[in-house]
């Protein structure tokens, strides 16, 4: 294996506890990073394996820590085992939010990490360490903000601190939580990855952006109670879009088209997403 195959990257690993949700985002010069850098299981922790990654970090790691180790135990354990570890880069946070990261001696420049309460920022062949000081304070300063969304905002403030010298290429989003993803029979609740494009933060802002549509949750007390005029306006979109007969039978045949079906339940009361698609799509 040859320097070219070196995974050169910023990433930040995490975990939000209150919604018992772990994560990791990353950005590289590198095709398919999503591929090779992020690890997370819920209730276990987030890894993420870059450099000139070990893949066996991520499983291997994800072990460790589901035997009980720390974060920090993790690294040692995984790093001190792996005669290559002075190319490789780390970030682990655990299933209690502790955080650690190494950078082995042989990374390129600047390579670097810190660490803070639930998260670990790293990066390597960066421009200056401005790139991992903007994951970090980022973080730090958007707890008010879902966790994927966070992380999201970690990636714009790195790269527009300097990023990878090299420039862009792909970019990725993994968030876990037990029992909340799909169908709530997945543990995987985002998976989104930009493999090769000019403005790989910007087509995973906006790929979450249509997540979000697709799967998001609306509080319960801001959906539309179906009276006889919604459903009357519900009944005269779906047949202009060749849905007919049976009305709740339509709109879920519709809504199951549409990719919508996790977002309906019923035709007692509509989802106010659901409704603004159905409107935009037959207007």
């Amino acid at each position: 294996m040859g320097r070219s195959d070196v995974v050169a990257t910023y990433s930040i690993v995490a975990c939000d506890p209150v919604a018992s949700q772990w994560g990791v985002a990353v950005q590289s010069k590198f095709l398919a990073v999503g591929s090779v850098v992020p690890w997370a299981e819920p209730h276990v922790g987030a890894i993420a394996t870059q450099s000139w990654a070990n893949p066996r970090y991520g499983p291997d790691g994800l072990e460790l820590l589901r035997s009980g180790q720390t974060a920090e135990e993790a690294v040692a354990a995984l790093t001190g085992a792996d005669e290559g570890r002075e190319h490789r880069q780390l970030g682990v946070v655990d299933s209690s939010g502790r955080a650690a990261t190494f950078t082995g001696k042989e990374c390129q420049d600047w390579a670097g990490g810190r660490t803070g309460e639930c998260y670990a920022a790293q990066g390597n062949i960066l421009v200056s360490a401005a790139t991992v000081d903007a994951l970090a304070a980022t973080f730090e300063s958007n707890s008010h903000l879902e966790l994927a969304e966070r992380l999201i905002e970690c990636l714009a403030a790195a790269q527009v601190a300097g990023g990878d010298r090299r420039g862009q290429q792909s970019a990725s989003l993994l968030i876990v939580q037990k029992d909340a993803g799909y169908a709530k029979l997945s543990d995987t609740v985002v998976d989104l990855r930009v493999d090769d494009h000019e403005r790989p933060l910007a087509e995973l802002r906006r790929l979450f952006s249509l997540h979000r549509q697709l799967f998001g949750v609306t509080p319960e007390e801001d959906w539309i109670d179906v009276d006889d005029t919604v459903a009357e306006e519900l009944r005269g979109r779906l047949t202009k879009l060749g849905y007919g007969g049976d009305l709740e039978r339509a709109f879920a045949d519709w809504a199951g088209t549409a990719n919508l079906e996790e977002r309906v339940d019923g035709l007692t009361r509509i989802d106010p997403i659901v409704l603004a698609a159905l409107r935009k799509e037959s207007a």
